[in-house]
């Protein structure tokens, strides 16, 4: 069979690529160690104020972890529990959410910190504050007619 050397051309080009993304994806995933997000901690949204961790929300001193820090997070119709914190400068912080009503987004403006806030899942990051100054809190899933006032504060502080 003949081929045309624009089809062998584009032919190497196409499995070339798809070797380049199969190798990509094989490093990340068995080299590095990623993998995808998963919603395996669970919590009743109608008991979250009565249930550890989130029955004391803010930031919480905690040992023998590969974090320094736990930063706990409530969110509900409009508001962030707590609504700021003060969190010491290259702190390991394990930043722990959830929502109690509806969806909510949880981003921190100028940090890698987004994450979707659903009811009945508890969201978890683990970040490291190496900049001074303060940091937002933002809700970047509309909630409802308050979504707008929807934020909180965190301090990075020496």
């Amino acid at each position: 069979m003949h081929m045309h050397k624009f089809e062998k051309i584009w032919l190497i080009f196409g499995i070339g690529a798809l070797v380049v993304f199969l190798s990509v994806v094989g490093v990340s995933a068995f080299y590095l160690g990623n993998k995808p997000p998963s919603c395996l901690t669970t919590i009743d949204p109608k008991k979250v104020d009565t249930e550890a961790p989130f029955d004391k929300p803010g930031l919480n001193k905690v040992e023998g972890k590969e974090w320094d820090y736990e930063l706990v997070y409530v969110a509900s119709a409009f508001l962030y529990n707590p609504g700021e914190v003060e969190v010491p400068l290259g702190a390991k912080v394990k930043v722990i959410a959830t929502t109690k009503d509806v969806v909510h987004g949880f981003q921190v403006a100028g940090t890698n910190i987004n994450m979707m806030l659903e009811p009945g899942y508890v969201n978890e990051i683990v970040t490291t504050f190496d900049k001074e100054g303060e940091y937002l809190v933002v809700c970047n899933e509309y909630c409802g007619t308050g979504h707008h006032l929807m934020s909180s504060k965190i301090k990075v502080v020496k």
